[in-house]
């Protein structure tokens, strides 16, 4: 029987403009290509999972409005179990606003919508069926009350909580304490421990860092050159290492980070190695950034494993 896994996010609908460059204050500027699409952290997880094959449930709150109900068919159709979507009354699903630059680089701003009403009283009746997993992932795009709640019920409960902390914000020690997998990039890496992630020796002490506040496994991931990934053993041994990721000529980076985590989990959960797990999630990210989008771009798994087959050295 297939391992349960809940993710617990945010839901948007995303508005991506391609322009030449980012803009400038002031600064008003054509761009070439327009697009509409499902995305938000939490979401695109939980896709990036159904689609890889993982037994998931989506702990989530859109509007009343056709986009939400746009977004729960959607989801459905992704393998998604949507029984646990709330539906906010008088209040429109989360906007993202996304420049893409020429690079493939982003720039996102965010209205939270309904997923500000993912608080501590809406995600608490749901506990049971956090308690009833066997892993939870979550993001930050959502009330921290609710994560804190959520964490500290799955740890107790002996759910494998596995938290990816973007967008970038503090945490505190407390909540880290719940933690067994986190899966910052270099900045977010930086606001959590101080130290700027500019090479292997940096990703390590960052690492270091992270391990002293009890996370047994840390994943900084580190754009094209891959992901620093460290393990802590019951005796406190560190073994870090560097695992390179696929190369790929990157047309839009939406969505690649997230799409890495939802099959990181996917694989942990059918109990493949932390090595392989780290190497399918990198082979769905390198598929996710050549295409444009959010959902759009995030690979089903027979794409995944092809790509991985035909490119692991």
């Amino acid at each position: 029987m297939p391992k349960k896994l809940i993710v617990l996010g945010s839901s948007n609908v995303d508005y991506i403009l391609n322009v030449p460059h980012f803009l400038a204050p002031g600064e008003t500027l054509a761009g070439d290509q327009y697009q509409v699409s499902l995305g938000g952290k939490g979401a695109n997880q939980a896709v990036a999972a159904g689609r890889a094959g993982a037994d998931v449930t989506f702990i989530a709150a859109v509007g009343d409005d056709d986009v939400g109900r746009s977004a729960i068919s959607q989801f459905q159709q992704d393998k998604i179990d949507t029984r646990l979507i709330q539906v906010v009354e008088n209040e429109k699903t989360g906007v993202a606003l996304i420049f893409v630059n020429s690079e493939g680089e982003n720039m996102i701003g965010i209205y939270a919508g309904a997923n500000g009403a993912m608080t501590e009283a809406m995600v608490k009746p749901l506990l049971p069926e956090i308690s009833s997993a066997d892993l939870l992932l979550m993001q930050l795009e959502t009330p921290q009350e609710a994560l804190d709640l959520a964490a500290e019920h799955a740890k107790k409960s002996g759910v494998r909580v596995v938290v990816n902390p973007a967008p970038a914000r503090a945490l505190s020690d407390r909540f880290l304490s719940f933690v067994d997998i986190i899966t910052p990039n270099e900045t977010e890496a930086e606001l959590l421990t101080g130290i700027k992630v500019e090479s292997d020796e940096d990703a390590a002490l960052a690492s270091q860092k992270l391990h002293e506040k009890g996370i047994e496994i840390v994943i900084i991931t580190l754009g094209k050159r891959g992901a620093w990934v460290s393990q802590m053993s019951a005796s406190r041994e560190i073994i870090g290492d560097l695992i390179p990721g696929f190369r790929v000529e990157a047309i839009d980076t939406i969505g690649a980070g997230d799409t890495f985590n939802g099959v990181l989990v996917t694989a942990l959960l059918e109990g493949k190695s932390l090595l392989q797990s780290v190497e399918l999630a990198h082979a769905a990210g390198a598929l996710a950034v050549t295409k444009k989008g959010a959902h759009p771009a995030i690979p089903w798994r027979k794409a995944i494993d092809q790509f991985y087959l035909e490119n692991k050295q």
